[in-house]
């Protein structure tokens, strides 16, 4: 390891992952993100449902969020076509990476080349090149499929899995995980984002196999139906569950922030509420602790980038590294 230039792996998806990358891109650190790939909603599931190929979306958002935030091609990546035909709501990136996936017959060859028409500041992996499906059995006993559907029951969840249950790696993100300093769970939804990439063969037992500081960090909201009430020990419990019983990410980072009391009624009217901590539930563990004030300064609940990444950087020792 360079003490200077750290190597840090994100794993997650959705918006937290981008979020988080913003801020880690202000440091001088080697990136790489681990990106879920189960979105099966929005122009990401209608182009995995017309062309078969895996849903583009989360990959585009961490593609930009690790460009230049003014330069006109992430810019162009963002634009939405607003048109009635075929084309409408889909975005150019997403169009962009499934047509470089149709050339190279490679979804995660594809990645790595708009990586370099981007000229990223890391480097982004697929969490599989396989075709995957999320399944989710709900605490009642039913089960939905699809992570559009899952999160349309808005019911409690018992577990999740992939369909297929084999799924394989890239080669490359167990190596990035077997040779990082800093790995990253979070921020994200605990099983749309960051339960499916624990699934993928190998990657639990890599990850425990790292000598990494690996850092979960705890959503600020719970999200109705799928962890309503969840508190921060039930979110730790599902994860453990998850990885086969294993407690792989010591370090925990939390909000400790609060909204405007208007911000939170919003949420509150939509089923969701702050993760509450209760410190007693951990008298006797081994877990590690960091409170920090990382809410945006803007009316929606969501963690800042540039407080979060000082804090992953603080919490595994590279605190002067920080810029912002």
């Amino acid at each position: 390891m360079s003490s200077n230039r750290p190597r840090i792996v994100s794993i997650g998806g959705g918006t937290g992952l981008s979020a988080l990358l913003r801020g880690l891109k202000k440091c001088p650190a080697d990136l790489s993100a681990i990106v879920t790939v189960t979105d099966d909603g929005g122009s990401s599931g209608r182009l995995r449902d017309e062309l078969g190929v895996l849903p583009p979306g989360d990959i585009r958002n961490c593609l930009i969020a690790l460009s230049e935030d003014e330069n006109l091609m992430s810019r162009l990546f963002q634009y939405r076509f607003i048109s009635e035909g075929g084309l409408k709501d889909h975005s150019f990136g997403n169009l962009f990476l499934t047509a470089m996936a149709g050339i190279t017959g490679d979804f995660a060859e594809a990645v790595r080349l708009t990586s370099e028409v981007l000229a990223i500041n890391g480097v982004i992996y697929p969490a599989t090149n396989t075709n995957v499906t999320l399944r989710a059995e709900f605490i009642d006993g039913t089960w939905a499929e699809g992570e559009t559907r899952i999160t349309a029951e808005r019911k409690s969840i018992r577990r999740v899995i992939l369909d297929p249950e084999d799924a394989e790696p890239l080669p490359a993100v167990l190596h990035a995980i077997l040779t990082a300093d800093i790995i990253t769970l979070g921020p994200g939804s605990l099983y749309t984002s960051l339960v499916p990439n624990l699934l993928v063969n190998e990657v639990v037992d890599t990850i425990q196999e790292s000598q990494a500081t690996k850092i979960y960090i705890q959503n600020i909201m719970t999200q109705p139906g799928e962890t309503t009430d969840y508190r921060v020990d039930e979110h730790i419990a599902k994860l453990v569950e998850h990885c086969a019983g294993r407690m792989l990410f010591p370090n925990v980072i939390l909000n400790s922030g609060m909204p405007s009391r208007e911000t939170l009624k919003r949420y509150e009217d939509e089923g969701s509420a702050m993760v509450r901590f209760n410190r007693d539930s951990f008298v006797s563990s081994t877990l590690r602790f960091m409170e920090r004030d990382l809410l945006a300064e803007d009316k929606v609940i969501r963690h800042d980038p540039d407080r979060l990444g000082r804090a992953i950087l603080e919490m595994a020792g590279f605190a002067r590294l920080h810029h912002a």
